[in-house]
């Protein structure tokens, strides 16, 4: 069966999570992801809030390039968190995948 770009892309996620988790026990003065999980939880969500008002002011500027390019950094900083909680990419696609085909106004409602 032949790949389709959608899949290999889907890959991707799988693919910089596992060098993410191989970088956790890498030397912090070589490695931006080790250095990140050494200063701990607090740097790391500093980080994810400076790329989501990055994000955020990128998309305010409406140029879909750099909207692009402001969500990559969002979402490696959020795999980073995941990585740091010792969860991957699988756990927040099964999550997606329980909540599909519900109403978002209906799964909200039943997290109260």
């Amino acid at each position: 069966m032949a790949t389709t770009d959608d899949d290999s892309r889907a890959g991707v996620l799988a693919r910089l999570s596992a060098t993410i988790e191989a970088r956790k026990g890498a030397d912090p003065s070589s490695s931006y992801v080790a250095s990140l999980l050494a200063k701990g939880g607090d740097a790391i969500l500093k980080k994810i809030g400076e790329e989501a008002t990055e994000t955020v002011m990128a998309s305010k500027d409406g140029v879909p390039a750099r909207v692009t390019a402001e969500v990559a950094d969002l979402w490696f900083h959020c795999l980073v968190l995941l990585a740091h909680h010792g969860l991957s990419p699988a756990d927040v696609l099964a999550e997606l995948e329980r909540r599909e085909g519900r109403s978002g106004h209906d799964e909200k409602a039943s997290r109260r």
